[in-house]
């Protein structure tokens, strides 16, 4: 199977700067490795995903060059590849049903030893009787349990990422399904990029803490772990993260101030330490041109090695 990157933008709103960055970078890694590069729609969240952002993300990324090398996949559309995983989880014992709310989590969390963003385990080892009482009271609420990993206790798994060497994480009991039926993240990503055979990860640093659940889930799913590159993130003059809220730094906001889509690709490989990307006469040069410029002579090590100040 052909090595292969990826650009997977979630349809949540227009996609920001950041977002059109990150492209880039996930472009240059795939292509600068003979990588077939795919662009992926993660849609799974019903309750936040809409349509027209979806084509806007293509639009937005064949506007400044990139285009998927296979047809573009969404995970809306691949039901049947998560239930088949999910089963795989179930034979080995790994799943369980949980019937907290958010607010029970939250309470358990604020506890003396509870830990924020890690399930405490509440639901972990309940007997068979208070399984089916639990059960039995959220179908009066109208509710569903969630679907949580069984993860190994206290075991820590390490990856490898090209920007920032090892990356330690403790494994914790996250959620495969939630109440409402969506698929979670950690597993639908972990499922697509074994099935497109993705082997080259490339995303930004607030999805590093990630990496080493979705590597040992690949592991215990049969698969080989892919190679992670997580890069420093654009931030605001206010030193904060871009975010879809900010919408003065999408596209169609850019090209509104005078942007061309040249100019907003040539920014971005200036933020990823290329130096052509300051050469004016590339403006001339259609996107898809400037990309196979930055090809042929952008290396790994001109990424810069902090968060990069987006000015405007």
């Amino acid at each position: 199977m052909t090595s292969t990157g990826r650009f997977a933008p979630s349809p949540s709103g227009r996609m920001h700067f950041g977002n059109l960055r990150t492209a880039v970078a996930a472009y240059l890694f795939a292509k600068t490795t003979a990588r077939d590069f795919l662009v992926r729609i993660e849609d799974i969240d019903t309750g936040r995903s809409r349509p027209e952002f979806a084509v806007a993300s293509l639009e937005d990324l064949a506007a400044l060059g990139m285009v998927s090398d296979k047809p573009v996949v969404y995970q809306s559309q691949r039901h049947k590849l998560y239930e088949d995983a999910l089963e795989q989880l179930v034979q080995k014992g790994l799943v369980y049903e949980c019937y907290c709310s958010r607010a029970d989590i939250a309470a358990a969390a604020s506890a003396p030893h509870g830990k924020p963003g890690i399930y405490p385990g509440t639901c972990r080892n309940l007997s068979t009787t208070q399984r089916q009482q639990k059960r039995a009271e959220l179908v009066a609420q109208g509710r569903k349990p969630a679907l949580r990993l069984r993860a190994p206790e206290n075991l820590e798994y390490t990856v490898h990422d090209a920007i920032l060497g090892d990356v330690t994480g403790m494994l914790h009991d996250f959620v495969l399904r939630r109440t409402d039926g969506d698929w979670a993240y950690q597993l639908v990503v972990v499922v697509d990029d074994l099935e497109q055979g993705i082997d080259q990860v490339v995303r930004g640093t607030d999805l590093a803490s990630s990496a080493p659940v979705q590597a040992w889930l690949t592991e215990t799913l049969g698969g080989t772990p892919p190679e992670y590159a997580h890069i420093p993130l654009v931030i605001n003059t206010q030193g904060q993260r871009l975010a879809k809220r900010d919408k003065s730094v999408t596209r169609p906001e850019l090209k509104a101030l005078g942007w061309t889509d040249q100019k907003i690709l040539l920014k971005a490989l200036e933020t990823l330490g290329w130096s052509e990307g300051k050469d004016s006469g590339l403006l001339e040069l259609d996107t898809k041109a400037i990309l196979e410029r930055a090809v042929q002579n952008w290396e790994f090590g001109m990424l810069p090695k902090e968060p990069v100040i987006f000015h405007g």
